[in-house]
């Protein structure tokens, strides 16, 4: 999500000076015509919003429509460019009780933080007025809701998530003699990661060495792990990513594709990794629906048709947000009808079609602009219905307060050094336990 969040932040977001959360709403003055004060509107209830980067709910237009719905409210949203400084600013006001917004989102990353330590300080949204919980994805909905110890309330309704498959070059498999209909890609490595890690030997078989199979593999441990119900945390609580196999077992398989010769040796999100898009440097990368665009972007009108997306081995999950409503906030009933609303199917089928966020509620799964959903510039790829089958197969995932720095520190300390600078796959992960050890002790 550090990727994701950077992606999201590049156009449309106001400039980080004037981006500081918004106070609890206030309705408006009155004037002395006894109406309100310009901008609120007479008897108009205000809400704000508080996001961070380019969140999608006001560029879709849903803001314009709830309030089109309900002419006694107003909303207003105020966003800071990055997650890293939103989401302390957002820490620090549930503390003291101020400075908040009517609804703020959370990120997936600081979700299992918000759940066991702040959700007395947040509305049970599984009781707000239009929320059926039938309609979402039960590991989504796990996600939002704290443990029983601190309650059990529902206090985050998710707004998206990211499914992953594996998009890749048609014409580099076809080169290389691999299938190109996006069954058969899928068919190659389904069911199980290492059948990917043989599809990418075969491919380097064929196209040489210096052709490479993956972006890096730091993507590929992401995409294994995502896939696991248990990764750097148990149900207690406790941080196990060391003695867990499967956290383990990610990164040995994401250090055999560096091994191998299988990576570009790329770090994601750079200026050299979105070059690889255009230039063919790799044949496939592991990809979450938002992602979609951003290959698109980077690759550019000659990657058309070129590009393609199969299922993912395994189904697995990259990204997510949720909103949750302060009890501080002035208008709190009302701030939880506007986050139902926001996150209700109907919604999340047209945040997804006009900003390409998968909804996370499996309810809208079967509406038009979904389930039709197809994309041009991967040869008319069914995306909604390839999304739609990853988002349903994620498991219920443990996630801990720490998920990110863990995350992290295998990626950029551990796995980068294997891929980068030849290190042993032994002295990655010693690399990362260290720095993960030192974070974890601040």
């Amino acid at each position: 999500m550090r990727a994701r969040r950077r992606l999201l932040t590049t156009a449309g977001v106001i400039g980080a000076t004037a981006l500081l959360l918004a106070g609890c709403a206030q309705d408006p003055e009155p004037d002395a015509e006894g109406g309100s004060a310009p901008g609120g509107g007479s008897g108009r209830t205000t809400l704000t919003v508080g996001v961070f980067g380019a969140f999608g709910l006001q560029e879709a237009g849903l803001y314009d429509e709830y309030m089109a719905q309900n002419p006694g409210i107003r909303i207003e949203q105020t966003s800071i460019e990055r997650n890293e400084n939103y989401y302390p600013q957002l820490l620090t006001h549930l503390g003291t009780g101020s400075g908040l917004a009517d609804v703020q989102a959370v990120e997936v990353n600081n979700i299992a933080e918000i759940t066991a330590t702040q959700a007395d300080k947040l509305v049970d949204l599984g009781k707000a007025a239009g929320v059926d919980k039938a309609a979402y994805l039960p590991w989504k909905w796990a996600q939002g809701t704290a443990p029983a110890a601190k309650g059990g309330a529902t206090v985050g309704l998710g707004t998206d998530i990211g499914p992953q498959g594996i998009c890749y070059r048609k014409d580099l498999f076809a080169a290389a003699g691999l299938p190109t209909d996006r069954a058969a890609v899928g068919a190659l490595w389904a069911g199980d990661w290492n059948k990917y890690l043989e599809a990418g030997h075969a491919y380097r078989a064929k196209a040489g060495d210096g052709k490479a199979f993956v972006d890096s593999a730091s993507g590929v441990m992401a995409a294994v792990t995502g896939s696991s119900a248990q990764r750097y945390y148990d149900e207690r609580g406790e941080v196990v990513y060391k003695t867990n196999p499967a956290v383990r077992g990610a990164f040995d398989l994401a250090a055999s594709f560096a091994s191998g010769g299988l990576s570009a040796k790329l770090q994601q999100f750079t200026p050299t990794w979105d070059q690889g898009f255009a230039n063919g440097s790799f044949a496939t990368v592991s990809c979450p629906a938002w992602m979609l665009g951003y290959i698109q972007d980077k690759a550019g009108p000659a990657g058309k048709d070129k590009w393609d997306v199969a299922q993912a081995p395994k189904p697995s999950n990259w990204g997510g947000s949720f909103l949750v409503v302060p009890k501080a906030g002035k208008h709190t009933e009302e701030a939880a009808k506007l986050a139902a609303w926001l996150t209700a199917p109907a919604q999340q089928a047209k945040l997804f079609e006009k900003r390409g966020s998968f909804p996370s509620a499996s309810a809208a799964y079967a509406l038009p602009a979904v389930a039709g959903a197809q994309h041009a510039y991967f040869g008319g790829a069914p995306i909604g219905e390839i999304f739609a089958r990853a988002a349903e197969g994620v498991p219920v995932t443990v996630i801990g307060p720490k998920d990110l720095v863990i995350a992290q520190n295998l990626a950029d300390i551990g796995m980068l050094q294997v891929d980068q600078k030849g290190r042993s796959p032994q002295e990655g992960w010693d690399a990362a336990v260290k720095a993960i050890d030192n974070a974890l002790d601040r």
